[in-house]
């Protein structure tokens, strides 16, 4: 396949924000496109491991070997980092992680195809240069390391170290399957917003994948969500259920959420105390900002479904082997008509707010396991009624009747050569962070924390 070069895109155009109507104007404006929902486009990442010393972060010079000409700048100061030969782009996670972003594609037979191929051929990059990797979600064996040393990775640990080690492990040690889809059409935003949303919970403890971290169980299905669950609610909280005007509640929070860093062309980026963007706006610091500054402030924020133009979708763990196509190809299916997407609202009900009991329990929470079988079902449904692959259709009913019907997640299974590490023992991590902390955000209050869906 040819290599892929996008068009050259017209320079933004950059503004001085004077105001905060103006700033809010502007996030509605930028972070929901409207349109007709034709493309999807997913982002996958993993945790890389040096064959010799598994137990040391990857090394810099050898994974910018291995990617080669795809190397990102940020790993390699002046890389070309020109596309797979499908389109898509590689970039490094500050802990080594590496991540594939596919180009928006119409219909998941072609996303299929170019993710695959690209896939492919990162892996075999990475296999020949003695890398391999990881099938879980987060780390089970190191500690979290920085290997990335650019100022916005400096800033955004210290940021984080500031208010627990949360942060730092969600940086370095963990990893996602991002699914990105059209906002859609205006009438039809609200809807797909609060259907992502709804899902949130249901999709998490279905696919769940890191009950390990740093040499031992943490007494989570997911710990990756654990840890960005706690490592800043502000940035990374989930909204309340059903915000009625998404982009208005959305450009709210971002004017609201504090700065992580405000790049500068040399010395550190962090900022200090708590200066929100719009306290930027009010004089908080020397120079007002620009439209830039705040694209680059809407990159800093975590929360479990990002808008970005698109609606980026975070909370699913990475999934071992090819099984990042099923929670991609239910997303597609369950927003593919606004009659299955209302079904899937009603079906995720029971489940609303559920993230951190999902988190914690996967498919033992009882709650959100009826609602799993429900929601699994009709993506089987809206699936073959969307013509999807085949093979698709196959491996989702076969999930859906072997593990989402027995009540099981991926954190349940056992992989082959899994590291030994000690067993759950009434784990103080992240356990007490969360219940205690209070990390459990207060846009959800009462967050329920059992499998028997009580509140505590």
């Amino acid at each position: 396949m040819p290599t892929f070069v996008p068009p050259p895109a017209a320079p933004p155009t950059i503004t001085v924000l004077r105001s905060r109507a103006e700033a809010e104007a502007y996030v509605a404006s930028v972070c929901f496109k409207h349109g007709p929902p034709r493309l999807a486009g997913v982002e996958l990442e993993w945790l890389v491991y040096s064959t010799i010393a598994p137990r040391q972060p990857p090394d810099a010079a050898t994974l910018a070997a291995a990617l080669g000409p795809h190397t990102p700048t940020t790993l390699r100061p002046g890389s070309p980092a020109i596309p797979l030969p499908g389109g898509s782009i590689v970039t490094v996670e500050p802990g080594g992680q590496v991540e594939l972003a596919s180009p928006p594609l119409a219909g998941l037979s072609a996303l299929d195809r170019t993710v695959e191929a690209d896939a492919a051929e990162l892996h075999r990059r990475l296999a020949a240069h003695g890398l391999r990797i990881e099938p879980r979600a987060s780390d089970p064996i190191r500690p979290p390391i920085r290997i990335l040393d650019v100022p916005r990775y400096r800033a955004m640990e210290s940021a984080f170290d500031r208010i627990g080690p949360h942060g730092r492990s969600g940086m370095c040690s963990t990893a996602a399957v991002q699914v990105c889809l059209d906002a859609g059409e205006a009438a039809d935003i609200p809807r797909r917003w609060d259907a992502l949303h709804a899902l949130g919970p249901v999709l998490l403890a279905a696919f769940a994948n890191s009950p390990l971290l740093h040499g031992r169980r943490t007494g989570w299905k997911s710990s990756r969500m654990a840890c960005w669950l706690a490592a800043d609610p502000d940035r990374t909280a989930p909204p309340p259920p059903r915000t009625g005007d998404p982009a208005a509640a959305w450009a709210e929070r971002v004017l609201h959420t504090p700065l992580l860093c405000v790049r500068r062309p040399t010395g550190s980026w962090e900022v200090p105390g708590r200066v929100t963007f719009a306290d930027w706006i009010g004089g908080a610091l020397p120079t007002l900002p620009t439209t830039a500054d705040l694209d680059y402030h809407v990159s800093t924020l975590f929360p479990p479904v990002r808008p970005r133009g698109h609606l980026e979708v975070r909370y699913v763990d990475g999934q071992p082997g090819r099984h990042w196509k099923l929670p991609m190809a239910m997303l597609v299916a369950l927003l593919s008509d606004p009659v299955v997407t209302d079904r899937t609202l009603e079906l995720c009900e029971p489940a609303q707010g559920r993230w951190i009991s999902a988190a914690r329990h996967g498919l033992d929470d009882r709650v959100l396991a009826a609602a799993a079988i429900g929601v699994f079902e009709l993506a089987c449904t809206a699936l073959r009624a969307l013509g999807g692959p085949p093979e698709y259709l196959a491996e989702l009913e076969d999930v859906t009747e072997r593990r989402v019907r027995s009540g099981r997640c991926p954190a349940d299974e056992e992989i082959p050569g899994e590291p030994a590490t000690r067993e759950n023992s009434a784990p103080t991590w992240p356990s007490v962070a969360l219940r205690d902390g209070p990390p459990c955000p207060e846009p959800i209050p009462g967050e329920p924390d059992s499998p028997d869906g009580e509140r505590r």
